[in-house]
Formats: C-alpha cells, structure tokens, sequence
C-alpha cells in the first residue's frame, strides 16, 4: 500500500515509517523540517513538505494515499489544551477526504485519555472527561458514523532511544531540582511499551484492523511511578524525594497533572486480532542498561 504518514520524522513515527517500508508498503512521510525531510527520505519514503495546520495538504496527501497513519501531534505540553484543538480540525479534514472510500485512517491516542482503571480496548473515551486529549477519539467516532473507516492506536508512555517525552522530562527535572520526585507513596502506574513494538502495532492495525477499533500496544500493563524513581536516583546519584500536597504542583509545575496520572492498560484484545507480541526490552530494563537517557 501507499500510506500517508504525518508526524513521519517523529520519534514514534520515524519507527512507523521504518516498519512500513521493510514490510513492503510505500511510505510518502510530512516533514516540516527540511534536515529532518533529507534522513526521512534516506529511509526510503517520499517527502511532503508540511505542517499540521495546512489542512487542505493534508486532505489531498490523504486522498492520494491508500491509507493515512496519523502520529503527528505538538508535544509542548504547556499549550495542551491548544494543541488538542487542531488535533480535531486535523483528523476532520483527512477523515472528510475519506468519505465515500474504503480507505482507512489509523489515528494516535493513549490510554492516558482513561486515567484510574485497567484500560481495555472495549472502553470508549468518556466524552464528559476533562482531558483533552479525548477530542482524538470523538472526532473519530463522529468521522466512523459517517462511514469513514477510522481506527485508533491508543499508545502508553513509549521509550527507547532518541525519547524525548514523559521518561526524559522526568530525568531533565530531576537533574533541575537536584532530587528525584514522586507524588505520595509514588504506587501510580505508567503502562508502557518501546517504540519498535509500537511500530509494529501501527503497521498491524493497518494491515488487519477494522474499522472503529482500538488497539493497545502495551507490554507492560503498568510500572510503578516509584520502581522508575528508584533506577533514575541510582543512575542520576541523586536522591529521591516523596511529595504531597501544594509541594507537587511547586516541583512538577505543568507536569504535575502526569506526574501523578495512574494509567494502567491491557493488550489482551490487540494481541489475539492484530497477532501482535511485543519483543523489545522493557522500560524497567531500559533504564537501568542502556546509556541513550543518561547521555550528556
């Protein structure tokens, strides 16, 4: 197939685009940094110069595809809020151009968006829920009754190297602070998976998804906020520090609202449709062998 590919050189999508290609599909990736554009097509894909806010781009970079894998987002998660809003206006408009098609549209979620319960595919995103983030898999559901062939991969946190989100803001605050932290008894829990076994989950979900499904690629159902602070204060030589209180919002700031997010998930449903089994190192394992987050 030829597949439409936003957030392309992305961290996450880079590895989908890898996937893809070794697995026979054709691969036309958005880039709107041109250094970026030139390693993106080094790994074989066509490139389309872009960004998420030219939405007619968008639309007929999707009607000239056989599918569209969605996984671009803007991660400045200072301006959430903002940034979830155009993540609707995007899926509106690739998912508008697939109107009368039979081609899908594979959209980015997490399982975040679902906070305080074991996350299975067969839950749906609570449209009253005040994260934002939830606008993902609305938009789909409003785009699905349409006729649209919408899918969902809801990801947990996602590391390995060249990771730049929820595990390295973590060691980069704890380096600021001098201290690693964690809210209360620190027994909330991040699902987890790395970025090669999410790529496969993409690339499955393509291939032998249907239509109006969710799919988690999770290996680890949910590590303890404290077993991570326990490794990152062994690997930084810093110590660890239990907050409660107006303290957690004072250290945290912005990423308070994360830091004590209780995200657990399962993959039992993705596993038995997609065939899909993770094989990567943990995240547990990652972080106490490898150097890529204690560089520099």
């Amino acid at each position: 197939m030829k597949v439409f590919v936003t957030g392309a050189t992305g961290f996450v999508g880079a590895a989908v685009v890898d996937e893809l290609i070794r697995n026979g599909h054709k691969v036309v990736g958005l880039s709107r940094n041109p250094d970026k554009g030139r390693a993106l097509a080094a790994q074989g894909a066509e490139v389309l110069s872009g960004t998420l806010e030219e939405l007619d781009k968008l639309a007929s970079a999707a009607v000239a595809a056989d599918a569209t894998i969605h996984c671009g987002f803007n991660h400045d998660f200072t301006r959430f809020a903002e940034n979830c809003a155009q993540e609707g206006r995007v899926i509106t408009a690739m998912a508008g151009a697939y109107k009368g098609t039979a081609k899908p549209l594979i959209v980015t979620s997490g399982v975040g968006v679902l906070p305080g319960q074991l996350v299975t595919e067969d839950i749906p995103v609570d449209p009253a829920s005040h994260n934002p983030r939830k606008v993902t898999e609305i938009t789909s559901n409003e785009m699905i009754a349409q006729g649209v062939d919408v899918r969902a991969v809801r990801l947990p946190i996602v590391h390995g190297d060249g990771d730049h989100g929820f595990i390295a803001m973590m060691i980069n605050l704890a380096k600021e602070k001098g201290a690693v932290a964690y809210a209360g008894d620190g027994q909330n829990t991040w699902a987890s998976v790395h970025r090669f076994d999410a790529a496969k989950a993409y690339r499955l979900a393509l291939e032998k998804g249907a239509s109006g499904a969710r799919y988690h690629p999770v290996a680890e159902q949910g590590v303890t906020i404290k077993a991570l602070a326990d490794i990152l204060a062994e690997r930084l030589n810093l110590p660890q520090q239990s907050l409660t209180g107006d303290a957690i919002a004072a250290h945290f700031t912005w990423f308070a609202h994360f830091a004590q997010m209780n995200m657990k998930a399962s993959s039992a449903k993705t596993r038995s449709e997609l065939g899909w089994a993770p094989k990567e190192i943990g995240l547990i394992e990652d972080l106490k062998t490898s150097q890529h987050y204690f560089a520099g």
